[in-house]
C-alpha cells in the first residue's frame, strides 16, 4: 500500500506544472503581435507620401496629392485612371475596327481580292533561288513595311555608266520571274545613282540614269510575261543613298537597282463574261428572216428576262418552251 500512494504521488506531482509551458508558448505568441502590431503602426509620413506619389505617378493619378495618408480602406492610394470610364472594356489602342454597315454582307472593310502573295513566303522561296550572289554580297533580300525588297548592285546588271542590261541581269531576271512571275503582287523597280556627275551624249543627270535603267529592269521582266499592269518605275537618282559617296566602296553600295514587292495584288475580276448579242447580229437575223423562203419558220423572240431566243417552232410550241 505504501508503494501505491507513493507511485501516485510521484505522478500527481509531475502533471502539476505542465500547463505553464502552453502559457508560456501562448504570452510568446501574443507579445510577438503585438510587436507586429506596433511596429506596422509606426509609419514615417514623409517616406509613405513619397511612396504614394510614384504609385501615383505610375498609375497615372489625376490629383497631386495622395487620394490618402493611409488611414483610408482602399487598398490604392490613389487613382488608377484618368479616364470616367469604366475601366473594364477599355481597348489599349484606340484601333479603327471592322466597319460594320446595314446590308453589308463583309464582316470587314479589307477586300481579300486585294491581297496579294504573302511576302514572307516570297522571302524564302527567293532566299532559295538567289542564294549565290547573296551569300556573296551582290543582292539583299528585306522585308520593309508592307515591301518585300529584292536590291541587286548595278554592277551584276548593268556596264559602268550605261542602261543596257547585261546577259547575268537578264539570267538573274529570270530567277526572280519564277517566283514572282505568277503572283499578283505588285511591283515597283527603283533606281539609284551614286552622286558622280554623268553628262553624256545619252543622259544629262543621274535622275535619267537611274529611271533608264529601272526601265531596262522592267523591260525585261515583261519580256517575260509579268502582267506589265502590275509593274511600275521609280528613279531616285542619287538623293536617296545607302552608303558614304565620298568612298568608293560607298559609291558602289548607292548604284543599285530594288525590285520592291507590295504585299498588295492586282484585284482579279471575279465577273464572269456572259455570251452577248448585239443589234447588228438581231438585224442579220430580221434580214435573213425576210429573204429565206421559209420565212415564217425563222422568229426572234423577245423573252422576259432581256434574252432573246432564236427558232422556227411555231407559236404553239414557243409558248410551250418559254412556260417550261
Amino acid at each position: 500500500m505504501n508503494r501505491l500512494r507513493q507511485r501516485r504521488h510521484l505522478v500527481e506531482h509531475d502533471n502539476v506544472d505542465r500547463w505553464l509551458v502552453s502559457y508560456a508558448d501562448y504570452m510568446t505568441l501574443l507579445f510577438a503581435l503585438f510587436v507586429v502590431l506596433y511596429a506596422m503602426a509606426m509609419v514615417n509620413e514623409k517616406q509613405f507620401q513619397s511612396v504614394t506619389k510614384s504609385i501615383g505617378r505610375v498609375f497615372q493619378a489625376d490629383k497631386d496629392q495622395p487620394k490618402n495618408q493611409g488611414h483610408g480602406d482602399d487598398i490604392l492610394m490613389v487613382n488608377s485612371s484618368l479616364t470616367k470610364k469604366r475601366l473594364y472594356g477599355n481597348a489599349i489602342l484606340d484601333a479603327k475596327g471592322p466597319e460594320l454597315v446595314d446590308g453589308e454582307p463583309k464582316l470587314s472593310n479589307i477586300e481579300n481580292s486585294n491581297q496579294g502573295t504573302n511576302l514572307s513566303s516570297l522571302e524564302k522561296k527567293l532566299h532559295t533561288a538567289l542564294f549565290d550572289i547573296i551569300e556573296s554580297g551582290y543582292a539583299k533580300l528585306k522585308i520593309d513595311g508592307d515591301w518585300l525588297e529584292i536590291e541587286l548592285n548595278s554592277a551584276l546588271l548593268f556596264p559602268s555608266g550605261s542602261a543596257s542590261a547585261t546577259n547575268s541581269a537578264k539570267a538573274i531576271m529570270g530567277v526572280i520571274n519564277n517566283v514572282i512571275g505568277d503572283v499578283s503582287n505588285f511591283v515597283r523597280i527603283r533606281g539609284y545613282t551614286d552622286n558622280q556627275i554623268i553628262d553624256n551624249e545619252i543622259f544629262s543627270s543621274n535622275w535619267e540614269l537611274s529611271v533608264f535603267r529601272a526601265t531596262a529592269i522592267l523591260t525585261l521582266l515583261q519580256d517575260l510575261q509579268i502582267n506589265p499592269a502590275r509593274m511600275a518605275i521609280e528613279g531616285y537618282g542619287q538623293y536617296a543613298p545607302s552608303g558614304d559617296n565620298n568612298t568608293a566602296q560607298g559609291r558602289a553600295k548607292n548604284r543599285r537597282v530594288v525590285i520592291a514587292i507590295s504585299k498588295y495584288g492586282l484585284q482579279k475580276s471575279n465577273l464572269l463574261t456572259t455570251p452577248t448579242i448585239s443589234v447588228k447580229d438581231v438585224e442579220k437575223f430580221k434580214q435573213l428572216n425576210k429573204s429565206s423562203k421559209n420565212a415564217d419558220q425563222i422568229k426572234v423572240i423577245q423573252l422576259e428576262n432581256g434574252g432573246l431566243r432564236i427558232t422556227t417552232r411555231n407559236d404553239n410550241e414557243n409558248k410551250a418552251a418559254v412556260n417550261n
